[in-house]
């Protein structure tokens, strides 16, 4: 019998969920109970969310977590973080309040322009296709006009439109590389109304437009955060061998690819949580961050340090194109508390936020890998974890949690010990 089905998005929410419970679920009842368990009571705020996307059954949850303690540029924040991964939200406060007393996090916009392209194929001689560029730059500008209008009240708008050949990768393959600058907002539909309004200018009968579309790569959009201190002044056990161990596994980072994809993500564990919780597009942000620590044409990491004349310095280059206006930011109730959460921050000032936390939850990995290990923090939610699936009591939690300290946590390791305690 075939699982194929004609008209899927055409069902109400309960008849999609039925079908699925009839073709793919086992314990239908059970999965039909679960689906409907995460629901919203409010139905107006369920249809807010049914409406963000296709087809959908139910509500995914992730949970909302709070970083209290970043001092950024002098300024306090409490910063809102979504991810289902344990220690993250953890180890992000513990440098938050590290470095609190050390001055504090500083950031610096290095700059904000995204770009767009039109992509086309044009056969004929590039001094002809360089000619027709220049005599009808103004025209494709112009018949932006509309689209840029508000954008430009704002201080954003096109900045430029340039002509690539790209012929020695492509035969006949050229683009118009447009740049922008979007204010606060993340601008992928207005550069996009933008690319398509000049592609439309643009074309003859000898250009072939293949396709336009803005880039997630933008190595001009860019923020700095940093943290440094005199080295006796970290306040660790030893601190210039910490420092050393520390200036090392960065630099390990930096020359080994195999370390520096893991070494990112533990920066991006950070990044994501914040960019999740205000509504930005994570997946955006994740291909332009790792296509930006490529950019040497070796992949290598995205932070450094040093530990010149007794100064410790850390800090990272992050690419991050972000809104505060517009699209989920506007709809999602808790991004907005989120954003009211960061004091209502620009996109300039949440760019300097997200890359603040991404440089914490680097901090904090490094510390732990050169310190006590990684699996200090891990463990010990890897156990909660496990208990709350076994179902254990406050108090067999507490039994079990003794038992495990310095030990080796593994699940068959704890079932058989939560088995032992209820023989008794």
């Amino acid at each position: 019998m075939t699982k194929m089905i004609s008209g899927f998005s055409k069902l109400t929410k309960e008849e999609k969920i039925n079908w699925l419970a009839e073709n793919y679920f086992k314990n239908n009842s059970n999965a039909v109970r679960t689906i409907k368990q995460y629901w919203h009571e409010d139905k107006k705020l369920q249809q807010l969310h049914d409406d963000f996307i296709e087809n959908t059954i139910s509500n995914f949850y992730l949970p909302l977590g709070v970083a209290p303690n970043f001092l950024i540029n002098g300024k306090e924040y409490a910063i809102p973080m979504v991810t289902e991964e344990s220690s993250v939200v953890a180890a992000a406060s513990l440098v938050a309040k590290f470095w609190s007393t050390k001055g504090g996090f500083r950031t610096t916009i290095l700059g904000t322009t995204k770009v767009g392209h039109v992509h086309f194929m044009f056969a004929g001689a590039s001094a002809a296709l360089e000619a027709y560029f220049i005599n009808n730059k103004a025209r494709l500008l112009a018949a932006t006009k509309s689209i840029t209008k508000n954008m430009e009240k704002r201080g954003g708008g096109i900045l430029d439109i340039d002509l690539v050949d790209k012929t020695d990768k492509l035969a006949n393959y050229y683009q118009l590389h447009i740049t922008f600058e979007t204010m606060d907002s993340m601008g992928a539909n207005f550069i996009n109304s933008c690319l398509e309004a000049i592609a439309a200018e643009f074309r003859n009968d000898e250009i072939e437009i293949v396709m336009s579309i803005l880039s997630n790569y933008v190595p001009e959009c860019l923020v700095r955060a940093e943290v440094s201190c005199n080295i006796l002044d970290l306040g660790v056990e030893n601190p210039q061998k910490f420092a050393e161990k520390f200036y090392q596994a960065v630099k390990i980072a930096e020359i080994e690819p195999y370390r520096a994809v893991t070494h990112n993500k533990g920066i991006m564990n950070g990044v994501d949580a914040v960019v999740l919780a205000t509504g930005n597009d994570f997946r955006a942000v994740e291909a332009g961050v790792h296509a930006y620590a490529g950019i040497s044409g070796n992949y290598t990491s995205l932070s450094h340090c040093t530990i010149d004349n007794g100064v410790f310095r850390f800090w990272l280059d992050l690419p991050l194109a972000l809104g505060t206006v517009g699209g989920i930011t506007a709809l999602h109730p808790l991004a907005k508390l989120s954003l009211e959460m960061l004091q209502q921050p620009s996109a300039k000032e949440l760019m300097q936020i997200i890359a603040t936390a991404g440089l914490a939850q680097n901090f904090a990995a490094i510390r732990a890998l050169t310190t006590i290990g990684i699996q200090h923090g891990h463990m010990k939610m890897h156990l909660h974890n496990i208990l709350n699936q076994l179902g254990a009591t406050v108090h067999e939690k507490e039994k079990i949690t003794h038992f495990f300290e310095g030990q080796t946590v593994s699940h068959a390791a704890v079932v058989l010990k939560f088995k032992e305690i209820n023989k008794r």
